[in-house]
């Protein structure tokens, strides 16, 4: 048999090339298992529009800055463009095609199979597939005899198919904001909200205001020493416009409707409405099923872990999740931190068992 990985990166975006950066510098032996025939993460299933909502100067991975202005906030294509040329530029080992089936602990090691039941040895496993890979959609009454279309925003790429449709966003984060935005340009949108949208301005004294949650130290403030969990913010950068645009409603917001009928939505007041189009802006939940058999995951399949170190399955490690060790632990800005961090806590669990 041959000698086993000192770890197997399961995911090859921006968490997953994070890490193996670190794993090189360090002179691992180690593999990135990406399923799909690129690694460039979620981002070819984002919005054509979606722009990072920090600037280039504070949106890189580690080893390479993000090109383009230090001011500029890089768009979805501007991010696969670098995470293509941060892979070739440090020469990764990467091998596409290959999803993580599933994954068997052994005695001081663990087996793991992909779909074209390729099998590997590994010590340790990082598991870097990150939050975005599972939408959630909420099971509204109704839905099943609704006429019109239903999806969640991770199908959602551009207003063109909507113009003149009347169309209702669910949600009042950061993409439902942007994504309705968008469509009020050429459609009728509302948003549709528990509460009002909360706007927060991008910029504070004309700096980023990342840039300043960076200098007083909540952007990478350790919740989890203290045996939090990282708060995640519900406000939305207002990018320009914003606060006008809402307010002129364009888009409008509407308190939640209830349930759906053939031909639309019901309103809280009963009112009924036709509707083309619902865009559910609903956020994700975790998927990981292949490394519920050997007890990683709790009931709800989140990972049993602490600030990226699992506390159920020795040698398991995460980079990549919502909240994991701060409020950037999920974005380009900080996952490089993290990775770090768990490379750093790899080593020495692997110098101590062998």
């Amino acid at each position: 048999m041959n000698e086993p990985w000192d770890t197997i990166v399961i995911g090859g975006g921006q968490a997953g090339l994070a890490s193996g950066y670190y794993l090189q510098k360090q002179g691992m032996k180690f593999l990135i298992l990406e399923a799909n025939e690129q690694a460039i993460g979620s981002w070819p299933h984002y919005y054509d529009s979606l722009k990072l909502f920090s600037p280039a100067r504070l949106s890189s991975l580690p080893g390479m800055r993000i090109p383009g202005e230090r001011s500029h906030y890089p768009l979805r294509n501007e991010v696969i463009r670098y995470l293509k040329d941060y892979a070739k530029t440090f020469q990764l080992p990467i091998r596409t095609n290959q999803r993580v089936v599933s994954v068997e602990k052994n005695d001081n090691s663990f087996t793991v199979r992909t779909l074209t039941d390729d099998i590997y040895q590994t010590r340790t496993i990082i598991n870097a597939t990150g939050s975005f890979h599972n939408p959630f959609m909420p099971e509204m009454k109704g839905s099943e005899v609704f006429q019109g279309e239903i999806l969640h925003s991770s199908a959602y790429r551009n207003p063109d198919q909507y113009k003149l449709q009347r169309v209702v966003v669910v949600g009042r984060g950061n993409s439902a904001v942007q994504i309705a935005i968008e469509l009020s340009e050429s459609s009728f949108t509302s948003l549709a909200v528990l509460q009002p949208v909360q706007l927060v301005n991008q910029k504070v004294l004309g700096i980023d205001l990342h840039f300043w949650f960076r200098a007083i130290g909540l952007d990478t403030f350790p919740f989890w020493r203290f045996g939090k969990e990282v708060p995640i913010p519900s406000s939305v950068a207002d990018l320009g416009d914003y606060k006008a645009r809402l307010e002129a409603g364009k888009p409008d917001q509407r308190e939640m409707f209830t349930a759906f009928y053939s031909d639309g939505i019901i309103w809280p007041d009963g009112t009924k409405e036709p509707v083309d189009t619902v865009i559910f802006a609903t956020g994700y939940r975790p998927n990981f099923p292949f490394l519920n058999p050997i007890g990683a995951l709790d009931a709800e399949g989140k990972p049993l872990q602490i600030a990226g170190i699992s506390t159920s399955v020795p040698g398991i490690y995460y980079v990549g999740l919502e909240g994991q060790r701060s409020f950037a632990s999920a974005t380009l800005r900080g996952v490089g931190p993290d990775a770090q961090f768990v490379v750093r806590k790899l080593l020495i669990y692997l110098k101590k068992i062998y």
